[in-house]
C-alpha cells in the first residue's frame, strides 16, 4: 500500500500596519496551485516557484474574484478531513510559519459574521452530521482534548489552573505516544465544546513582540475523538469505528532581531525554533525515506515533544493536511521563503491511513494481554534470586512462551523488562484499560465534575458566572457594576470580570471577596462601596488602605473616590501585581494595577 501524500495549501495574508508603516511591497504571486516569490534585493534574480495542493490568494478584498475566504479554505481542507474522519480515518491539519502570518486566524479566526476559522467551522459541521445521521442503529459520541506544548513542556488548558501543567509524555508499545492525565471530556452539542474552546484559547501563552502583538507562545493541539457504533439489525451485532481529529496551530517561528525579543521571550523563541526545526528534521526524513523507496534509519521523533506527539499524523496512520501562513511583504522575504520551502518538504511526506474499525475491542484484548504478560513476569521476580549455593525456584516454567504484542502496527517480541519497570508498566495498562471500559455517562460525569470544578475555581478567584450555574463564561451584566480588562486584542479583552457587590468589596491578599496575588499586593489592598445614590442609580466609590498603591485613570488615589463608567487604570501598573515575564495565564484584574493581558482595566455602573 503506497499511502496518501501530506495536503499542503499556503495562504497569503494582507499586510498588517507593521509592514503598511514600512511601506513593504508584495512579493508573492499566486496563479491557480503555483505560488511565485521574487527576491526584492535582485529583482533580476529569476523568480522561484512552488506547486501546491491549493494556493489561497488573501492579500486583497472579498471584492477580488480570486480572494480566498474563511468559508472557502474550509471547504478546501477541513470539509475532505471531516468527511475523511466519518469513515474511520484519522486527520490532521497543521498551521505553519513565521509569527504574524495568520495562523490562528485560520484555525480559529474571529467572532465576526464571516470571519470563523476552520475549527469552529469543523466543529459546526461535525454536530451538525451527528444530529443528521444519528439513529436507533447508529450512535456518535465525541471527546475532546485541548493542550499546548509550551517550552517544551506539555499543559492541559481544560483542566481548573495548577492542575494542567507540566503533564508527562510517554509511550506505549499498543497506543504508541500520549499525554498521561490529558484530560478527555465528552461534548453533547456545538455549545458545550465553543465553551471548551473558549476556556482553552484564553488560557493559552501569548505575549507581545515586535511583530505581532499577541504572538502565540505555544503550540496548541486540539484532539476530537469521534466515536461510531453500527448495529446490524439483522445480526444484532456492533461494529465501531473511531477517528481522532488534531487541529494543530504551530507557534511561529521567529527571528530574535526581527521579533525584538529578549529575555524570557527570546527562551520561549529558542524552544519555538527548536521545536519546529526538529519538525523541519523529521519531514526531511520522511520525504528523503520516500524519495529513496526505502525505510530510513532513523527518524529523530523524540527530540522534540511536538514531533513525538505528532508521530502518527506525520508518517503513520492519518490523513493529514498542512496550511503554510505566508506574508507577502519584502521584508520578510528569507522567512516566507522558508516557509514556502518547508511547505514543499512536506508534500513529499506519504502517509499510510487505515480505517479504525472496532479499535477499544481490539486494545482491551491486547491490553489483557499484557497485563497476564506482566503480571506472569512480576511472578517470576517474586522469589529471591537463586545464587550458587542455592537450588532454583520449585515454580514450574510457564506452558508456553509469552506471545508476540504488537507494536505500532509490527509484530515483536518486547524487550525484557525488571520488576520496578513491570510494575510501573502493568499500573499504565491497568489505568489505560480502566479508561476504556469507562461508559459514556461515566464520561459525561467526570467532564461536568471537571467543570463544577472550574467554575468553583473562577468563583473563588472574582469570576462572574451566570447565577442559574448553567453556564461558565464571561458575560456583561446588566444591572451590577463590575470591573473588566482590555486588551489590544478584542478576543482577550472583556474575559477577566469582577463583580462589584451591593455594600463593601474587599481586595487584597487575605480575608478578602476578590484575592490577587503579586508582590505590590497588600493584605488589605483597597475596598469598593456601593450604594444606592439619591435618584436610584448605584455609586461606587473606592477606598486605597493604607500603604497599597492604587491608580485611577493614571492618577494615585489616596482618598475616597468616586467611580465613573469607563475608569481605566494605568498600563504600567500591570508590573505591580505581576510580571510581565510569567509563562502563566494572566492573573485576575486588579482595580488599581492591572493583572489582565493589557494591564489596564475598565469599570461599569449600572442603574437600579
Amino acid at each position: 500500500m503506497s499511502g496518501a501524500s501530506v495536503t499542503v495549501a499556503v495562504r497569503v495574508r494582507p499586510f498588517n500596519t507593521r509592514e503598511t508603516q514600512q511601506q513593504s511591497k508584495c512579493v508573492v504571486q499566486m496563479c491557480g496551485n503555483t505560488t511565485c516569490i521574487t527576491n526584492p534585493k535582485l529583482p533580476n534574480d529569476s523568480t522561484k516557484s512552488f506547486t501546491f495542493d491549493h494556493s489561497f490568494w488573501s492579500h486583497t478584498s472579498e471584492s477580488d474574484p480570486h480572494f480566498a475566504s474563511q468559508l472557502r479554505v474550509y471547504e478546501s481542507i477541513g470539509a475532505e478531513l471531516l468527511l475523511q474522519a466519518f469513515h474511520g480515518y484519522n486527520v490532521c491539519v497543521l498551521a505553519y510559519g513565521q509569527t504574524g502570518a495568520g495562523k490562528s486566524y485560520t484555525m480559529m479566526g474571529t467572532a465576526e459574521p464571516g470571519q470563523r476559522g476552520l475549527i469552529p467551522q469543523l466543529c459546526e459541521d461535525l454536530f451538525a452530521r451527528v444530529a443528521k445521521e444519528g439513529s436507533s442503529e447508529v450512535s456518535f459520541s465525541v471527546e475532546v482534548s485541548y493542550m499546548e506544548i509550551y517550552c517544551e513542556r506539555v499543559r492541559d488548558l481544560l483542566t481548573p489552573r495548577g492542575r494542567g501543567g507540566g503533564l508527562r509524555v510517554r509511550e506505549h508499545p499498543l497506543l504508541g505516544p500520549y499525554v498521561q492525565d490529558l484530560s478527555r471530556l465528552a461534548v453533547t452539542s456545538l455549545g458545550d465544546i465553543a465553551e471548551l474552546l473558549d476556556s482553552g484559547n484564553k488560557a493559552r501563552t501569548v505575549a507581545a513582540t515586535a511583530m505581532n502583538a499577541s504572538s502565540s507562545r505555544s503550540h496548541a493541539v486540539l484532539s476530537i475523538v469521534l466515536s461510531q457504533r453500527r448495529r446490524d439489525p439483522l445480526s444484532q451485532l456492533c461494529s465501531e469505528k473511531v477517528s481522532r481529529i488534531s487541529l494543530v496551530d504551530l507557534a511561529g517561528s521567529e527571528r530574535a532581531d526581527h521579533a525584538g525579543t529578549s529575555g524570557l521571550r527570546l527562551k520561549e523563541g529558542a524552544n519555538i525554533n527548536k521545536s519546529l526545526t526538529t519538525l523541519g528534521k523529521v519531514i526531511s526524513a520522511l520525504a528523503e525515506a520516500q524519495n529513496k523507496r526505502k525505510k530510513p534509519d532513523f527518524i529523530p521523533y523524540r527530540d522534540s515533544v511536538l514531533t513525538w506527539l505528532l508521530k502518527e499524523n506525520l508518517g503513520g496512520n492519518s490523513r493529514t493536511a498542512m496550511i503554510a501562513a505566508l506574508s507577502p511583504a519584502d521584508i520578510n522575504y528569507e522567512e516566507t521563503l522558508s516557509t514556502l520551502r518547508y511547505a514543499d518538504r512536506t508534500r513529499h511526506i506519504r502517509c499510510h491511513a487505515v480505517v479504525n474499525e472496532d479499535p477499544n475491542a481490539r486494545l482491551i484484548r491486547e491490553l489483557r494481554r499484557e497485563v497476564a504478560r506482566l503480571r506472569e513476569l512480576l511472578r517470576a521476580h517474586a522469589p529471591p534470586l537463586a545464587g550458587p549455593d542455592h537450588e532454583p525456584p520449585n515454580d514450574p516454567p510457564p506452558a508456553e512462551p509469552p506471545p508476540p504484542t504488537a507494536v505500532n502496527g509490527a509484530t515483536e517480541l518486547l524487550p525484557p523488562l525488571s520488576a520496578a519497570e513491570a510494575m510501573e508498566r502493568l499500573q499504565e495498562s491497568e489505568r489505560i484499560m480502566a479508561e476504556l471500559n469507562e461508559t459514556w455517562e461515566q464520561k459525561l460525569q467526570r467532564t461536568e465534575a471537571l467543570r463544577m470544578e472550574r467554575e468553583a475555581l473562577l468563583s473563588e478567584m472574582g469570576v462572574a458566572l451566570r447565577e442559574d450555574g448553567g453556564t461558565m463564561g464571561v458575560f456583561t451584566p446588566k444591572k451590577t457594576p463590575h470591573l473588566v480588562n482590555l486588551n489590544e486584542d478584542p478576543l482577550m479583552s472583556e474575559c477577566l470580570l469582577y463583580h462589584i457587590k451591593d455594600g463593601v468589596t474587599r481586595v487584597g491578599r487575605v480575608d478578602v471577596d476578590i484575592k490577587l496575588s503579586g508582590p505590590h499586593i497588600e493584605d488589605q489592598h483597597c475596598l469598593f462601596r456601593s450604594q444606592p445614590g439619591p435618584i436610584g442609580e448605584v455609586v461606587v466609590t473606592l477606598e486605597p488602605c493604607e500603604g497599597a498603591e492604587v491608580y485611577v485613570n493614571g492618577q494615585r488615589v489616596t482618598e475616597p473616590l468616586e467611580l465613573q463608567s469607563g475608569c481605566r487604570t494605568p498600563r504600567t501598573g500591570r508590573r505591580q501585581l505581576r510580571s510581565r515575564e510569567s509563562p502563566s495565564p494572566p492573573p485576575p484584574v486588579a482595580p488599581g494595577g492591572a493583572g489582565s493581558p493589557s494591564g489596564c482595566t475598565r469599570s461599569h455602573s449600572a442603574e437600579r
